[in-house]
């Protein structure tokens, strides 16, 4: 293909060239990923070595985020992935995405006059995983002919929607030889195929073209998937992806519609997959058959998306533990799972299942001695360890500790950016042997994991900080005042870090008054916490000092003011005179209190509140309102989460607060604070803080 003035088009180019370097390189498998600036993506331009369709899910990926070709281009460094376990542990999001022993290289092609790009050379498994002089220099010369191809022509390929596939360069087959090995094929029992680098059939028997439906002649030189559409599917095309990366044998079973199952074996080798088909004999019904020989029910992509996406929504250690042990460890049909950290140069184990308590205080506090447990040596080296038997684990490890009941193990290292951040163990009561299909899921699933326990520790930390804060700023213990019965709750919002500026606290006087004070600072957050602890310092202040209701709170909002925040508080202040049993009231924005009568009957407050505290108006005015308070009377004040409900209008739902309060009868307070507030969480997830006091008098002068 040339273009107009003779010369070969980037296209016919760039092929040419990326066949001439997959050789140069030794490597299996080529691509060249352009940039497309209009959609900031990276489109696969040319593939070598493997069927195009095989790389589907990678065609395009966004430049957005991070991986290796997008850092490779970027930083314009060479990336050098030497395994499964070092993608997982620097791009775990892309290895739960790439869930098969890969090697890879990618590198950026530098000095390309009119677009970005990276070049993949994908290598054999098994080999060194260190990247030797010679190689990066092949490389780089592979970098540099890709880039004269694509500066050789007027303008860069267009990235297609299919990339283009590059004939592989094979000699020329034996032809007698040839024949031979082509009668044996056909002779065969069973289906037998063979499809070259494209995934393009080059040999098919007659007993293959019966089991899938097709003539021969339409099978040959096609994609098979591409003719039978119950072939195009998740499951075969994780399968053979598995099989091209690993070379390893693989096996699977495909539904042929209506009802028939076959049995499919994969080999590939250097030049392409030999596929075996025959009829699947077996009597199992389908919701027990198993995609993958030796993996988990589930396609294993399917799997690592599903169990990505439970641990996205964990929230606290407790909450990545209980995901391990309830989702993972029947996905893996696991009977057995404990997870561990390092601390202090010992194993700390944090949550475990299926085994007994005996056995768990055996191996906590066991040293991190890589040569003693292989928990000890995922913890300090970060490498993960499977052990099909007893046998094994003893010749590797024989100063471990021998527990009972178990007969194969999983340890999978739990990476973290500094190192390893814990351990994950799974258990098998029986021997078993861990394919490589299983490594493949096993090792990207530790990396999400890794993700998940870090912002979950993270979380804890902070969440016990801001709890530690919210006690300490909030009163302990309420006065105990001769005369008054007393009950409070206080209820974060349903999410974040359980903090928030709503505040209350009950002020002894003298023998016979009292102040109570309710308020709610704007926010949900430390900030708000902390000006919380300020302001309701500085009531409690202003009150002890005898000022009356109004002042307090025209002094609370000058100290306010003085702290130059830009937060507003609303502020509910109430002075009871237990001997006159009267209630002088002063709000300032707040939601007006609920006054029940010893007859049950309950009412809103009518009172003129304020502007909230911190608005910035000057010295503003707080009219005063005194209520009578007869003795076994009630008076309810309240934060406006607790009446508050998105659609809904507050006075409403404050009747409605009302009419349960007066329902309640004469329920003890401590029962009637839960009763209120767990009324308010069960009809609607509550998303702010709630705060409730309660203050009784009673006939006899006692609490």
């Amino acid at each position: 293909m040339t273009g107009s003035d003779g010369r070969p088009d980037a296209a016919s180019a760039l092929c040419e060239a990326l066949a001439a370097v997959v050789l140069r390189t030794g490597a299996k498998i080529g691509g060249v990923y352009l940039l497309d600036p209009a959609e900031d993506a990276l489109g696969l331009v040319a593939l070598y070595g493997a069927p195009v369709d095989a790389f589907a899910p990678w065609w395009r990926v966004s430049f957005a985020v991070h991986g290796p070709s997008q850092d490779a281009i970027r930083d314009e460094r060479l990336v050098w992935v030497s395994s499964l376990e070092e993608l997982a542990h620097v791009y775990p999001r892309v290895a739960a995405a790439i869930p098969y022993p890969l090697t890879f290289a990618m590198a950026p092609l530098s000095g390309v006059r009119h677009c970005r790009g990276a070049l993949l050379l994908v290598y054999e498994p098994g080999r060194s995983p260190r990247l030797g002089h010679h190689e990066r220099r092949r490389i780089a010369w592979s970098t540099r002919r890709i880039a004269h191809a694509l500066n050789a022509a007027d303008r860069p390929p267009a990235i297609p929607d299919r990339p283009c596939f590059v004939p592989p360069r094979l000699p020329e087959p034996r032809s007698r030889p040839g024949l031979t090995a082509a009668g044996l094929v056909e002779r065969l029992p069973f289906g037998a195929l063979d499809l070259d680098l494209g995934g393009r059939a080059t040999l098919v028997n007659t007993a293959a073209a019966d089991l899938l439906g097709r003539p021969a002649e339409q099978l040959l030189g096609a994609e098979p998937w591409t003719l039978l559409p119950w072939l195009d599917n998740t499951t075969f095309m994780d399968a053979y992806r598995t099989a091209l990366a690993s070379r390893e044998p693989l096996a699977l079973s495909v539904l042929r519609p209506p009802d028939r199952w076959l049995d499919f074996r994969l080999h590939s080798y250097e030049n392409g997959t030999s596929v075996l088909v025959s009829p699947d004999r077996s009597s199992r019904p389908f919701d027990a058959r198993s995609a993958l020989t030796g993996t988990p029910p589930e396609s294993r992509i399917h799997l690592l998306m599903a169990l990505a996406a439970a641990l996205t929504e964990t929230i606290g250690v407790q909450d990545v533990v209980d995901l391990v042990a309830d989702q993972i460890l029947p996905a893996f049909r696991a009977q057995g799972m404990i997870m561990s950290t390092a601390d202090a140069g010992r194993i700390r184990i944090i949550g475990y299942r299926g085994y007994a308590p005996a056995v768990i205080e055996q191996l906590d506090g066991l040293p991190t001695d890589a040569d003693l447990t292989p928990a000890g040596r995922a913890l300090t080296t970060g490498a993960s360890s499977f052990f099909a038997d007893r046998g094994e684990l003893t010749r590797v490890h024989p100063g471990a500790p021998q527990s009972t009941g178990m007969e194969a193990w999983a340890f999978l290292s739990l990476p973290g950016s500094g190192g390893p951040l814990g351990c994950l163990l799974l258990a098998y009561d029986h021997p078993h042997s861990f394919t490589t299909s299983e490594r493949s899921v096993l090792t990207p699933l530790a990396g999400l994991i890794a993700q998940a326990l870090d912002r979950a520790r993270l979380y804890d930390i902070k969440h016990g900080l801001a709890h530690a804060l919210q006690q300490t700023l909030l009163p302990h213990t309420l006065p105990t005042v001769t005369g008054l019965d007393v009950a409070a709750c206080y209820l974060p919002a349903g999410h974040g870090m359980d903090i928030g500026g709503d505040f209350y606290d009950l002020i002894r006087l003298t023998d016979t008054t009292v102040a109570a004070v309710i308020g709610d600072v704007q926010g949900h957050d430390m900030k708000a916490a902390a000006l919380m602890g300020q302001v309701r310092m500085a009531v409690h202040s202003h009150a002890t000092a005898g000022a009356t209701a109004d002042q307090v709170l025209v002094l609370a909002d000058r100290d306010l003011a003085d702290l130059d925040t830009s937060r507003f508080v609303s502020c509910l202040y109430a002075h009871l005179d237990l001997a006159r049993h009267q209630v002088t009231l002063a709000s300032a924005g707040h939601p007006p209190p609920l006054l029940r009568d010893p007859d049950n009957r309950t009412r809103v407050a009518d009172l003129r509140p304020g502007p909230p505290l911190g608005i910035g108006i000057g010295t503003p005015a707080y009219p005063l309102t005194t209520l009578s308070m007869a003795p076994e009377s009630l008076l309810a004040l309240y934060t406006d989460g607790l009446v508050e409900l998105p659609g809904a209008d507050i006075a409403q739902t404050t009747a409605d607060l009302a009419h349960r309060l007066g329902e309640a009868g004469n329920l003890p307070l401590h029962q009637l604070v839960d009763s209120l507030v767990r009324h308010r969480r069960r009809i609607h997830h509550h998303t702010d803080d709630i705060a409730l006091l309660l203050l009784q008098p009673g006939r006899t002068g006692g609490p």
